[in-house]
């Protein structure tokens, strides 16, 4: 089945009522009909649920799911991005291990490789994702898992997928994707060679800004004997009636991320011949420095735009100050199209200088394009332009 087909019908359970709509499970517990039964599904011996916080009807539905988008073989729900992130690194590393990862992060990943992982006896190593390189000269003996994201929080640059993962794999470590920006239409990981794939589903997967949820994909042995036991027992559960929100979101991706798309190509287009912008980054665009790799790994330029607006945070602010139609928010991936200011906002507890080397300036703007009329966008922008000196 195509894609779209895959997200109306993959993975749907009714129960005896025969219902239209995916049914929402919201209760915690299951009931068994002896004590044998009981015995046996926690044993594993038979199938069947025994508790929410392992798994839940509903949630299996969005899991199933998203695999046959993805091409994965199992997924876990997680109750959001940043505990899918979490998930997929401390379920697999123990003390003693050593990461790889792209410097270019979100402030929260920064924070679970730089600042968490050390707590546990896990080193990094931070390297420049565009460096293959860099990520062959930062491997050591115990080198056990490769983190990037890609295109990366908030300039969109870009790691080479298929190039890191065989780097990973020379050493025997994980390649750890995060794929939000890209979405899971865009870009696809795992044909590349990645073998985990993160997402944070609060992003396009919901898609309105109604509910928190992540995902882990990835290998069923994987999936089932390391990441299911440390979701199991440390409990970061994604909420079913979220799941059910999620599948719901599902069903109109394709619809809603080629609108994001086509339009966040022509915003960018019309932002780099306003006088007031000095610099934009797209891949879909051909002066971005890494626009062959874009063609190369992914379907679209993706429905993200970055750019600086003067020179200062004063330009910045008086452009974010001038919106009506889009919104400011660090929040994306919505319907309605948001504006950050990230030096501020996402990426304000890393230094100056290290923002600097990211290429995240204080005149840096990054918009989650929605699915308003682009004239309409393009005249708010506009009109925001003109209130920068």
């Amino acid at each position: 089945m195509g894609p779209a087909t895959q997200l109306v019908h993959e993975g749907t359970l009714r129960s005896q009522f025969g219902e239209t709509s995916e049914a929402l499970f919201l209760n915690s517990g299951y009931v068994y009909e002896n004590a044998e039964e009981a015995e046996a599904r926690f044993k594993g011996e038979t199938e069947g649920y025994v508790y929410s916080r392992y798994a839940n009807p509903t949630i299996s539905m969005f899991e199933q799911r998203i695999c046959a988008l993805e091409g994965a073989d199992a997924a876990r729900g997680t109750a959001s991005g940043m505990a899918a992130v979490a998930a997929s690194l401390l379920s697999h590393l123990k003390a003693g291990d050593h990461v790889v990862a792209g410097r270019a992060l979100f402030g929260s990943c920064l924070y679970i490789v730089e600042d968490l992982l050390p707590r546990y006896g896990i080193t990094s190593t931070l390297v420049d994702g565009r460096d293959l390189a860099a990520w062959e000269a930062a491997v050591t003996p115990n080198t056990k898992a490769f983190f990037f994201e890609t295109p990366t929080n908030p300039v969109l640059e870009l790691v080479d997928i298929e190039a890191v993962a065989k780097i990973a794999k020379g050493c025997g470590a994980l390649t750890i994707v995060d794929n939000v920006f890209a979405t899971p239409l865009g870009q696809r990981p795992m044909a590349l060679g990645a073998d985990i794939v993160v997402y944070s589903a609060t992003k396009h997967i919901d898609g309105q800004g109604r509910c928190l949820g992540g995902v882990v994909l990835g290998p069923q042995e994987f999936v089932d004997e390391t990441l299911h036991t440390f979701l199991k027992h440390t409990g970061p559960s994604l909420s079913p009636f979220n799941a059910w929100v999620l599948l719901k979101g599902l069903e109109t991706l394709p619809l809603r991320v080629a609108r994001h798309c086509e339009s966040a190509a022509r915003i960018a287009d019309f932002l780099a011949d306003a006088p007031a912008v000095t610099r934009v980054h797209y891949p879909g665009r051909a002066d971005h420095p890494q626009h062959d790799l874009a063609k190369k790994q992914m379907a679209f330029g993706g429905p993200l735009v970055a750019f600086d607006v003067g020179t200062t945070k004063e330009d910045a602010f008086a452009f974010l100050n001038g919106l009506d139609l889009v919104s400011i928010s660090n929040n994306l991936g919505d319907a309605k199209s948001l504006a950050t200011h990230p030096a501020t906002t996402t990426h304000q507890r890393l230094s100056p200088e290290t923002r600097a080397e990211l290429g995240i300036f204080d005149s840096t703007i990054r918009i989650s394009v929605g699915l308003e009329d682009a004239g309409d966008l393009e005249a708010d922008l506009d009109r925001a332009l003109s209130m920068v000196k």
